[in-house]
């Protein structure tokens, strides 16, 4: 369950009055790994105008808690499972079409152009990565809670290598098998569940995943879904 300061909701919503008087920034941790929270409260809360106001380890626990405590910026991983390599990216587009107000700040540790720019393109008003030294992430939490917005050197490098990449356009070229194979990606399939399901091998099931991922132009299965559901293609 979402773990919120210190213990209650209660106190959680008295803590948040109380830092709207103070003119404090309140923030939520979203980290499927209570270490990486604790770290990243005991840095935070040594400025006096930071408070971390709640929790969360799943995306279903913090879509629960954001609308309780209203923090003005969300500290979001975007591994949240051991399944996902990118669920964040679809809790981010969700906090942010529900709380247009919300400042949603990616710190995670995976880079590459494409998902910096899926995180641009669900929200997200910042991307650092979670080697940053502790001034680098306190100035992010700043800029997005004012309204900027906040990249690392190496997050702003792979969004100009994503802007002048080539746009993705042979989606639109993707094979009825291609389609086929993309929705069973989209349930979760393994690339041996999916070869049963279609009746192929399961090197034959790869390939076709091997191929979807290179004409949506990402890397990984998930972002590939995320990637086809935001184009229409399933």
């Amino acid at each position: 369950m979402a773990t919120l300061t210190p213990s209650t909701a209660p106190y959680a919503e008295a803590a948040r009055t109380d830092a709207q008087a103070e003119d404090q920034i309140g923030i939520m941790l979203v980290d499927d790994h209570a270490i990486v929270r604790q770290g990243l409260r005991s840095i935070l809360e040594r400025e006096r105008d930071l408070r971390v106001l709640a929790e969360a380890s799943t995306a279903a626990e913090a879509s629960t808690v954001v609308g309780r405590v209203r923090p003005d910026v969300v500290l979001l991983d975007l591994k949240l499972s051991t399944t996902s390599d990118s669920e964040g990216l679809a809790l981010c587009a969700q906090l942010v079409a529900a709380h247009p107000d919300l400042a949603v700040l990616v710190l995670t540790t995976f880079l590459d152009e494409q998902l910096v720019m899926s995180a641009v393109r669900a929200g997200a008003k910042g991307y650092v990565v979670k080697d940053v030294d502790t001034s680098g992430l306190v100035r992010a939490i700043r800029d997005v809670s004012r309204g900027g917005s906040a990249f690392d050197a190496r997050s702003a490098a792979a969004i100009v290598r994503g802007l002048n990449a080539p746009a993705p356009e042979e989606h639109r070229q993707l094979t009825e098998r291609e389609r086929e194979v993309l929705a069973l990606l989209a349930r979760g399939l393994s690339n041996r569940a999916i070869g049963e399901r279609l009746y192929i091998s399961e090197t034959t099931a790869k390939f076709h995943v091997g191929n979807i991922l290179r004409k949506l132009g990402v890397s990984r299965r998930a972002e590939a879904v995320y990637e086809a559901s935001k184009l229409g293609v399933i």
